[in-house]
C-alpha cells in the first residue's frame, strides 16, 4: 500500500466515524451526504473511476426497466430503497 493510499485509508476511517456519529444524532441528510464522500474515497482506493460507476448505474437501470413490475408495499410517503449500497 502506497503512502497516499494509507492516507486515504485513514481519511476513510475518520469519515466513517463521523457518519456513525451523525446517524446516532439522527442527522440523516448529513450522514447521506457523507456517504457520497465515503464512496468517492473508496472508489479512489480501488481505482474505480466515475465512468465505471456510471456504466454500473446505467446497467442497473436497464436491468430494472426490463424486469416486470412487482406489487409494491411501499406508498409514496415511504422512502425508496437506494439503487446503490455502499459496501466495505
Amino acid at each position: 500500500m502506497s503512502h497516499s493510499d494509507e492516507q486515504l485509508q485513514s481519511v476513510l476511517e475518520t469519515l466513517e466515524g463521523c457518519r456513525r456519529v451523525l446517524n446516532a444524532c439522527d442527522s440523516r441528510e448529513s450522514a447521506e451526504l457523507l456517504s457520497i464522500v465515503i464512496l468517492d474515497v473508496r472508489m479512489k482506493l480501488k481505482g474505480i473511476d466515475s465512468a465505471d460507476l456510471k456504466a454500473l448505474c446505467d446497467e442497473m437501470l436497464r436491468s430494472a426497466a426490463s424486469e416486470p413490475p412487482s406489487p409494491s408495499k411501499q406508498t409514496q410517503d415511504q422512502p425508496r430503497r437506494p439503487l446503490l449500497r455502499v459496501v466495505k
